[in-house]
């Protein structure tokens, strides 16, 4: 079986072809970088960016793959969640390429996508293990039995670890995305500079970065313009610092509770390096896929579609997106 897969649930216009045994025939991104200027994604720009890019980006994962359409068994798709209107693009395109061929449709929730990016070859990780997942618009913490889906452990109750980078990032007067701009400069900052919070008062395995944010607000005020722009490396590095203890926190409490601990992390915030060390001196074995399957792709996408349901033509042409979804917690 051969996989396309369609990924747009943000600002990323994605395409893959991916095989049943999880080789990467072919993993395109097209980063839309017209973003920063307003310091966030706005949606409606996203939208009308991936309505011009994705049937290009389809195109060109079909032929750096060495096939097309009509070597295609299946196409799969995000269906939620994520910015609805930019979903709803790729979801069209699927449609059309599946119904085009009568295709099957495979939808694939967004963040089972992250999970399942470790199963892609050619070092797949096999489940159970526990799994982080930390961008700028998800975080979670989740226990995964097998392929086909996870359990909620934990969760954010406010702001994701990706955004609170982007934001104390927008603090300190980086540019957007600000996760890598603030990492860099905290490499030449003392982390311990400054004791900004990191929820240990949240019970459980759930995570919130709200307090942080605000700690960091506060600080860079009481400071003043010239000083905080002298210890801009200080903040930086106190700030990121707190954002992983955080992180580290919930996913040393899940593992203590595993009979055979076991880590895999995924997201955009996985690239951090102090995350990654942090989570090398664990004493577990920890999996990250590589960089360019741990942001938003298409090739988690289709991994993840290997275990879904498909749905037959005409089926899925009433299939809408979703931008959240409810809260799923372990029984």
């Amino acid at each position: 079986m051969t996989i396309l897969a369609l990924e747009t649930s943000c600002d990323d216009t994605c395409a893959a072809v991916v095989t049943a045994s999880g080789e990467i025939l072919a993993n395109v991104v097209s980063s839309q970088g017209v973003h920063d200027r307003f310091g966030g994604v706005v949606p409606e720009i996203a939208s009308r960016h991936h309505l011009e890019l994705v049937n290009a980006v389809v195109d060109d994962a079909l032929a750096r793959a060495g096939t097309d359409l009509g070597d295609v068994d299946a196409v799969a798709v995000t269906q939620g969640p994520g910015l609805v209107g930019a979903l709803l693009v790729g979801v069209a395109t699927a449609k059309g390429l599946a119904a085009a061929r009568g295709l099957p449709l495979i939808p694939v929730d967004h963040l089972q996508g992250h999970v399942a990016a470790n199963f892609l070859a050619p070092a797949p990780m096999e489940p159970p293990f526990l799994c982080l997942i930390a961008s700028g618009g998800h975080t979670l913490l989740a226990r995964v039995r097998d392929h086909r889906g996870y359990d909620v452990a934990g969760t954010t109750l406010d702001d994701a670890a990706g955004e609170a980078f982007d934001k104390g990032a927008r603090l300190l007067g980086l540019g957007f995305p600000g996760g890598p701009a603030l990492s860099r400069l905290a490499a030449d900052g003392d982390p311990h500079a400054f004791a900004f919070p990191t929820a240990a008062r949240v019970a459980g395995l759930d995570f919130s970065f709200a307090g942080l944010k605000t700690a960091l607000l506060y600080k860079v005020r009481d400071l003043g313009e010239e000083e905080a722009a002298r210890r801009a490396p200080d903040l930086a590095a106190s700030y990121e610092h707190a954002i992983v203890e955080a992180l580290m926190a919930r996913v040393e409490r899940a593992l203590a509770a595993d009979a055979s601990p076991r880590l895999a992390i995924g997201g955009g915030v996985a690239a951090n390096r102090r995350l990654r060390a942090r989570a090398e001196g664990l004493g577990v074995e920890v999996h990250v896929p590589p960089p360019e399957l741990c942001t938003d792709n298409a090739a988690m996408i289709a991994s993840a579609a290997r275990w879904a349901d498909r749905v037959p033509y005409p089926r899925y042409l009433g299939l809408d997106a979703y931008a959240t979804r409810p809260r799923r917690r372990a029984a």
